[in-house]
């Protein structure tokens, strides 16, 4: 949690974040992210100064629950100080102790973010899925919130100006923006009226350009002509190689045969980043089988 101390910025992570999204889908399902289909709602996790700091925290949490479909978890929420803003026992429940930094207990409003992401711990426990190590695991994490529809609020937690700043989760602003533009984009919601942040609005702008951007490489046909020119330099590279492996340390595509295959090229799924191998013949369509996205491609 970052108190008045500098904010990073930018995809310092987003490897990681691409792999979170293709490993949710692998574990899951597409079957089941579809399920998920609609974000947590402001107003059920809404904490105003009137209410019971305890009772509040526990409704909040019920409510994380419900929607992490955990209905056999019951989380214990208490307060002390502490340096993370949040953390949570992993056992194997039903009850999970959950601890809130103190500082919650003036900054209510953002119980809800900080619940987001250790419920989403628990689920991913529950689901036995992790990355190694704290970092990575962590930023599994956070993917998982934001896809899933209970991250915003931690988007929305992020407030920097001038003399202060705070931040939540270990994704940066930008990043959250990303996830939450990808999640977007596959379910057609548009989270951006729910932010009381100006600046976690700004971050999700940011982060739907991002992932606009996914959506124009090549071989896709929504390519700009920039990367379509040099998509057809690469193709014909590997052409004039005999069909030997080219590779293409600055674009996400790759060629590669064998034997007496045609030349393929391989790209990663725009929604899911699985990687899609197709035969290198002009236009077509693939479709992802992981989260069935159907992509019109021109190899």
């Amino acid at each position: 949690m970052a108190n008045g101390g500098p904010v990073v910025h930018g995809y310092p992570h987003l490897e990681t974040v691409r792999a979170a999204i293709t490993a949710l889908y692998k574990r899951l399902s597409y079957g089941t992210v579809q399920t998920f289909a609609t974000s947590v709602a402001p107003v059920d996790v809404a904490f105003c100064d009137t209410d019971d700091l305890h009772l509040g925290a526990q409704r909040v949490a019920r409510e994380l629950v419900g929607h992490y479909r955990l209905p056999e978890a019951r989380m214990i929420v208490s307060f002390r100080e502490m340096t993370h803003a949040a953390s949570v026992e992993l056992t194997e429940g039903p009850e999970y102790f959950v601890e809130l930094n103190d500082r919650f207990r003036t900054h209510r409003r953002d119980i809800g973010a900080a619940l987001a992401h250790e419920v989403a711990h628990v689920y991913l426990h529950r689901l036995d899925l992790s990355f190694p190590g704290v970092r990575d695991n962590e930023i599994l994490t956070d993917t998982v919130a934001a896809y899933l529809g209970a991250g915003w609020l931690l988007l929305d937690a992020f407030r920097e100006d001038g003399v202060s700043s705070q931040k939540l989760g270990y994704l940066t602003p930008e990043e959250f923006g990303y996830v939450l533009a990808k999640r977007a984009l596959v379910f057609g919601e548009d989270p951006s009226t729910w932010f009381t942040s100006p600046q976690g609005y700004e971050a999700y702008v940011a982060g739907m350009a991002r992932a606009r951007r996914d959506e124009q490489q090549p071989p896709l046909t929504a390519a700009g002509w920039a990367g379509r020119r040099r998509y057809a330099r690469d193709r014909r590279h590997a052409q004039d190689r005999g069909r030997e492996p080219l590779p293409q340390p600055e674009a996400a595509y790759s060629f590669s045969s064998g034997g007496r295959e045609p030349l393929r090229v391989s790209f990663p799924c725009p929604t899911c980043h699985q990687r899609i191998r197709v035969p290198v013949g002009g236009r077509m369509r693939a479709r992802c089988a992981l989260c069935r996205t159907v992509l019109e491609c021109d190899t």
